[in-house]
């Protein structure tokens, strides 16, 4: 097998994270992969000897009308380059570097593989009005049957694959995302950082509409407790917004927004419960994470992911318990203060949460689901 990933840069991201782990995994285990980037940019670390190609060098401020006019042209390209490089597997990661890989799949003669990997619910994704959603919801149920596999991060993502974009379910398979264990192991904790006579809840994530810090603010104001630290680490266009927010309820002493942190870790030891308020997700690492950190876990139950990670059982309208903490239903702000106020009056479920999830996280061991990926990948034998 000769392996090409494609995905737009290495950039912060779940996805890119992910590759930066299969381009490691598959120099380690002397696999003959190549890396194309369509922007210079590469935030994670990847070994020295790795073959990089770019198939542009693109600036990451450009419009969606331009991202969308350069893909057949950048489908040409990559179908040159593939068959230069003599591919026997490309595997695309987020949609417009898939949309890219289906169509130059149609654009030579030379015959590869095409193995396509969505990380997000699309039918939420991109539910907003506007161009870009349109485009990528159209070229999505057009191109991604089209490919040989689709692998998906999430039971959920594929079902909204399967039922809303035509993809057929025998190309549609399931990989969870893969987190690095003896990274997270080896992180010190910051043992100083919270108030030891609070009880601190902390939270990841980008400040938009989608993560819905806004609700988790609103529900520590109507708790109205004052042992109550709630740590916002995150950057995003909604900063002055909340800040504002945070001024007008008098939450000064008790919402903190945190900015971007390298090295979370440090505070996911220590604190004492992990909140997600998210309306829609792929597959939330940052509860992988938290759940690495032997964090309990306060979440939404949106789709998709959580449920899947937590496994629960059943979906009520009020908070539902499992071994790993509580969900609540999306936008729900009431539950989610009741499912604090939980995680307060009972330490004893909160310790249970913890020594539950030691157990739970060895599921998704970075080299474990490597392998998956790239067995997958070799065993791919639909014709194109």
């Amino acid at each position: 097998m000769r392996l090409g990933i494609l995905i737009y840069s290495l950039s912060g991201g779940g996805a890119e994270r992910v590759v930066s782990y299969l381009v490691s995994y598959c120099i380690k285990n002397n696999i003959e992969v190549h890396l194309i980037l369509m922007n210079t940019t590469i935030s994670y670390t990847i070994p020295a000897n790795t073959k990089i190609h770019y198939l542009e060098t693109s600036e990451g401020h450009e419009s969606g009308f331009k991202k969308a006019f350069k893909i057949p042209f950048l489908a040409f390209k990559y179908a040159k380059l593939v068959k230069k490089l003599e591919l026997t597997h490309s595997l695309s990661f987020l949609t417009r570097p898939s949309f890219i890989n289906v169509i130059a799949s149609k654009l030579t003669a030379y015959k590869f593989k095409v193995i396509t990997n969505e990380r997000a619910f699309p039918s939420l994704q991109y539910s907003y009005k506007g161009f870009q959603s349109s485009f990528n919801k159209t070229l999505i149920k057009t191109l991604y049957k089209k490919s040989d596999l689709v692998i998906s991060n999430s039971y959920g993502n594929a079902g909204d694959l399967i039922d809303n974009f035509e993809v057929p379910s025998e190309k549609m398979k399931v990989i969870h995302n893969p987190i690095d264990l003896s990274k997270i192991e080896a992180a010190e904790p910051n043992t100083s950082f919270f108030d030891s006579d609070k009880f601190n809840i902390i939270t990841l994530g980008r400040l938009d509409i989608g993560k819905n810090h806004e609700m988790l603010i609103r529900a520590i104001h109507q708790l109205q407790n004052p042992i109550l630290r709630l740590y916002i680490f995150g950057v995003g266009d909604l900063k002055e917004e909340f800040e504002q927010l945070i001024e007008t309820l008098d939450l000064k002493d008790q919402v903190f927004l945190m900015g971007f942190s390298a090295n979370p870790y440090q505070y996911l030891k220590t604190a004492d419960l992990f909140i997600f308020g998210s309306n829609h997700e792929g597959f939330p690492n940052v509860l992988l994470e938290a759940m690495a950190c032997e964090l309990p876990i306060l979440s939404t139950n949106c789709q998709s992911g959580p449920s899947e990670i937590m496994e629960l059982d059943n979906v009520i309208e009020d908070i539902m318990i499992t071994d790993y903490g509580i969900l609540v239903p999306i936008k729900n702000k009431d539950l989610m203060a009741k499912g604090i106020g939980y995680f307060v009056n009972h330490k004893a479920y909160a310790d249970s949460c913890r020594e539950n999830s030691k157990i739970r996280i060895k599921d998704f061991e970075k080299d474990s689901i490597l392998k998956k990926y790239i067995d997958l990948v070799n065993s791919t034998t639909i014709a194109n």
